[in-house]
């Protein structure tokens, strides 16, 4: 079997198991990890002279049901300069349907579609290389993201750094790995998102336990990461 037909049974196991209702945007724990992280996002068009975004080209590897596109056109991004690609025909189907029309997303294999080199400012996968368990594929999806990417634009990285034991179907991917991934990269890291079982719990409380508790970086699970690549 290849790693994506492995993949495709990984998204359908996530489905019968019902795990995309864990992650219903009305639960607080949902809620308070997003707003941190759009506050991340802020702080990285801002440091690494992303401004003015309404002129940058974004390119989504695995943009599922178009949530990450959505953010950017929040951020100020124009849709038209936005393009995702998504594997499952599925959540396409609902990206499709949920983002603008001038939004381009594109069904089928990362490694397959063939965009011209250099050709987007940034390029971004949000929690895909952590399901993609062969090291081999994962090398070959990330050379092709690099290709994809303007000297001076790069890579950006949103994704969990630990394994989780209870979940064969996904690993983590530490900032040593990205740094083989992609070795030519100038890498920026934040730490981010308090562990989902602990802000599950918390947040139920209050949601304001999320904050105080994510002040401890050690408890923080994923990073968001900007791979800068050289040139103009």
């Amino acid at each position: 079997m290849t790693e994506i037909e492995e993949i495709q049974q990984r998204y359908a196991r996530r489905a019968e198991r019902g795990a995309d209702d864990a992650y219903d945007p009305i639960l607080s724990w949902v809620s308070m990890t997003r707003q941190e992280r759009e506050r991340a996002l802020v702080k990285w068009i801002v440091r690494c002279g992303l401004d003015p975004v309404r002129e940058r080209k974004v390119l989504e590897v695995g943009c599922g049901h178009g949530g990450n596109l959505m953010e950017l056109i929040r951020l100020g991004f124009r849709p038209e300069n936005l393009t995702g690609i998504e594997l499952l025909e599925g959540r396409a189907k609902v990206a499709r349907a949920c983002l603008p029309a001038a939004t381009n997303v594109v069904v089928g294999d990362g490694c397959q579609v063939p965009f011209v080199h250099g050709s987007f400012d940034v390029v971004l996968q949000s929690t895909v290389f952590s399901s993609i368990l062969d090291d081999g594929f994962q090398a070959k999806l990330a050379k092709r993201m690099w290709q994809w990417a303007k000297p001076g634009g790069g890579v950006l990285w949103y994704d969990f750094i630990y394994n989780n034991p209870r979940n064969p179907d996904v690993r983590g991917v530490p900032v040593s790995r990205i740094r083989a991934l992609f070795p030519e990269g100038d890498i920026t890291v934040w730490r981010l998102t308090l562990a989902p079982p602990i802000s599950r719990f918390v947040t139920r409380l209050h949601p304001s336990i999320y904050t105080l508790l994510n002040a401890f970086v050690f408890l923080r699970t994923h990073v968001l990461c900007w791979v800068r690549k050289p040139g103009a």
